[in-house]
């Protein structure tokens, strides 16, 4: 069984995130959605609402799970028995970061490799923090975001 792992802190989980995810689900076996704790980011929503807000969003892809984790992401994919890491690129900048920690990944565990996947183009812009500015502005975020979603941070943002 092939599986992979999503690693993101999806705070909170766009469009973007969701068709990454859907096209890896097609490409492996098993797809774990692993929600860092992400120590360095003050995020929105809580890690309980992230794991809560991902497994809605997903519950429709049959070999998606959601997982939280608190370690090292070559410790948490080799505990997953997983031997990919799938990391999605909208732009040049991302691959530059993203490459450095596939590397230093690589470094700490050569069992695990890692896969970049473009973003679609309708997704390349998109990112989590700028739907926050926009909700926290009380923009429109429909379509940005998967329903559930949308309405988390109706309530997140009117509070």
């Amino acid at each position: 069984m092939k599986t992979a792992v999503i690693p993101g802190s999806f705070d909170p989980i766009t469009s973007g995130h969701l068709d990454i995810i859907k096209r890896a689900s097609v490409l492996f076996d098993k797809v774990v959605i692993g929600i860092a704790k992400n120590f360095i980011k003050d995020p929105m929503f809580t890690l309980e609402e992230r794991v809560e807000l991902v497994g809605i969003a997903t519950g429709d892809i049959a070999n998606v799970s959601v997982e939280p984790f608190d370690s090292l992401l070559v410790e948490f994919a080799t505990a997953k028995k997983a031997h990919v890491i799938v990391k999605g690129l909208r732009a040049v900048s991302d691959f530059e970061h993203e490459f450095q920690m596939a590397q230093l990944n690589r470094e700490l565990n050569r069992e695990v490799e890692t896969i970049f996947m473009m973003a679609s183009p309708k997704y390349a812009y998109l990112s989590s923090s700028a739907v926050r500015e926009i909700a926290e502005y009380g923009g429109d975020v429909k379509g940005l975001v998967p329903s559930v979603v949308e309405e988390a941070l109706k309530k997140k943002t009117s509070s």
